[in-house]
């Protein structure tokens, strides 16, 4: 299914700085698997890696074949960790790389001055269409990359048994993270500055809301600050429950957009009701709910969620899903969800 459009960024925008319904109803997602994208491009990118001939290329005609405006892309800090990690032991004790302050002197940090490999931005920019924009940031934030390298067990007795070392660890994870979207901020060719960092689960947030104030937002603050003054939003992906810091997170940190929703802990659609006046939503299709739904069912539960925060509203919302693209998505599924989103801009 060719759902291609002339990609358009400043539709996006407007719904980012709700200034204004959008002509057309922007797309959005934080993620896509390898294997996602595999199914739906033919490919073998999931066998590929960033510097392989060629992945860009799929990568970047994978999202504006499926009419999105921009190209969500995140590239992880250069922070090895330990040999044969991977995503799915995210966390996992057996691949923390520091576990006492001796770790973390000897830790081969990078230099702030090249926190990342920027060269990935420069290439997709390249390969832009006219009116197509990046929404680049850092692959993981303070929780999630202090969380892998200590482990999460390792960083829960840190937190009592050695509070220094798991604010240090925190500390220069922040620094080089605010030092990439310093950097990343200044290329033409990204519209907006984005960050993933999952805070919570289902009830509640992984660590106290204190903690989160005062050693994880500072850091989203002044990467907003970085992005809105170089003209551009600023936007955060964030699963669980964090209804204790959304205040803190509009209030103080100033994001512009908040992206990861799951019905079950509060749909988008109530996120709007509370919120949407001073932070767009974004996404929000329960992924749950996608992949397990007919078509019939599908069609109607995204023709409600667009009339809510879209048809119906001050459109100041994109449609997507409420986490990511998985490798156990129906590629048909989400390919139903996007054109309910073509149409009812065609209508």
């Amino acid at each position: 299914m060719n759902l291609r459009r002339q990609p358009d960024f400043e539709q996006f925008l407007k719904a980012l700085w709700r200034s204004g319904k959008p002509d057309h109803l922007p797309f959005y997602e934080h993620y896509a698997s390898p294997e996602f994208i595999a199914a739906r491009t033919g490919t073998q990118i999931d066998k590929m890696g960033y510097d392989s001939p060629g992945f860009w290329d799929i990568y970047v005609d994978f999202w504006l074949g499926m009419g999105f405006d921009c190209v969500p892309m995140e590239i992880p800090l250069n922070c090895p960790r330990a040999e044969g990690h991977h995503a799915a032991s995210e966390g996992s004790e057996a691949f923390a790389v520091i576990r006492t302050w001796e770790d973390y002197e000897k830790y081969p940090w990078p230099d702030e001055s090249h926190p990342l490999e920027f060269k990935h931005y420069e290439t997709v920019a390249e390969l832009l269409p006219d009116g197509a924009k990046i929404v680049a940031g850092v692959c993981m934030g303070p929780y999630e990359w202090t969380s892998q390298m200590m482990g999460v067990m390792g960083l829960s007795y840190a937190l009592i048994d050695s509070p220094g070392l798991a604010e240090a660890v925190f500390g220069k994870i922040s620094s080089l993270i605010i030092s990439a979207d310093r950097q990343i901020a200044t290329m033409d060719a990204v519209g907006a500055l984005r960050q993933g960092d999952d805070l919570g689960f289902k009830t509640s947030t992984f660590l106290p809301p204190g903690f989160i104030r005062e050693h994880i937002l500072p850091t989203y603050k002044k990467c907003a600050e970085i992005a809105h003054d170089s003209g551009k939003p600023y936007i955060l992906h964030s699963c669980g429950n964090l209804m204790e810091i959304y205040e803190d997170l509009i209030e103080e940190c100033k994001i512009d957009a908040k992206h990861s929703f799951e019905d079950g802990i509060l749909p988008v659609i109530e996120f709007k009701k509370q919120y949407g006046k001073r932070i767009t939503a974004l996404g929000g299709l329960d992924v749950d709910v996608i992949c397990r739904s007919s078509g019939d069912y599908l069609r109607a539960y995204t023709r409600k969620h667009i009339e809510k925060c879209y048809t119906s509203s001050d459109g100041f919302w994109a449609l997507g899903t409420g986490n990511s693209l998985t490798d156990y998505m129906p590629v048909e599924n989400y390919l139903i969800v996007l054109e309910e989103g073509i149409n009812i801009t065609r209508a």
